[in-house]
């Protein structure tokens, strides 16, 4: 069953769930302290290591359910994510020519199938690691993003999009009525995952308000992104264990804007039961834009 097909949305609402709460762990997020000027900080890519953060973070304890109860119905559309079993064939993800070709080869089809789409457009991909300096990447080492956050904006999804295609590409994608998509998928490179998973937020629990657009300085341009404040009406889910052959879907922005879910918060936590000989957090983010036409 497609992650479309899945979907219990109703036409009339599209971008509202009504789940019933589900048993739930609690767990420190890190969230954005609002401020009166807009937030930046230095990307991995430009300070060489760790980002230098330029504004005031603050945690919260906050529930986060177990989305396994049902993941059978989760949608891109209303939630913003959804959790698939999806083996991959690539004996090793640290294989740089191995993720370029079968790897993405594999996600292509993956998102083919899962949004009904005639095209995928596979523009990055980073591996990270809880463990010393963080996962290998050819632009240097990631650890996991603890930062409640989304990865474009209504700004920098639609220039994400010129970047990769083109502005006359996109101009006749936008103006022809093409819907675009930007989905990470995401997967753990060893399961099962015991240390700092993935936080969701159920992107018909946040308000706009709470999306706070922030500059990310690279070495030649700025991007933006949105790092998330704490309301108490944000529903938070973990798919708890997940193994290599599992991938989250995650969407970071969507061109349509008629009310269904277009920005999905996510951050790393630690789960409070988390054994002292975990083993480290390794994982495997691919960052797609998926084109509907027709």
């Amino acid at each position: 069953m497609s992650v479309q097909t899945a979907n219990r949305t109703t036409a009339a609402n599209p971008g509202v769930s009504t789940r019933a709460p589900l048993a739930a762990i609690e767990a420190e997020l890190t969230f954005i302290t609002p401020s009166d000027t807009k937030p930046v900080f230095h990307s991995s890519a430009l300070t060489g290591g760790a980002p230098r953060v330029l504004f005031e973070t603050e945690r919260h304890r906050v529930p986060i359910h177990d989305m396994r109860p049902i993941a059978y119905s989760l949608s891109l559309d209303r939630e913003g994510f959804a959790l698939l079993r999806r083996p991959t064939a690539v004996e090793d993800l640290y294989d740089d020519v191995a993720v370029e070709t079968r790897y993405y080869a594999e996600i292509e089809a993956l998102l083919k199938e899962a949004l009904g789409a005639a095209r995928v457009v596979i523009f990055d991909a980073t591996r990270r690691s809880d463990a010393g300096p963080g996962a290998p990447n050819r632009d240097g080492s990631r650890g996991p993003a603890s930062r409640v956050h989304v990865d474009y904006t209504a700004k920098s999804g639609p220039q994400r999009l010129r970047d990769v295609v083109g502005n006359d590409e996109a101009d006749r994608l936008l103006a022809g009525g093409a819907r675009v998509v930007q989905v990470n998928v995401w997967r753990p490179i060893r399961g099962p995952v015991e240390r700092a998973p993935l936080a969701l937020a159920d992107a018909s629990s946040v308000r706009p308000e709470d999306l706070i657009a922030t500059d990310q300085v690279f070495p030649n341009r700025v991007g933006e992104i949105y790092h998330l404040a704490h309301e108490p009406g944000q529903r938070w889910y973990y798919a708890p264990w997940m193994t290599a052959d599992e991938v989250l879907l995650i969407k970071g922005w969507d061109s349509l804007d008629d009310g269904r879910a277009r920005f999905t918060p996510h951050g790393a936590f630690e789960q409070p039961d988390t054994p002292a000989d975990a083993a480290p957090r390794e994982s495997i983010e691919v960052r797609t834009l998926v084109i509907i036409e027709g």
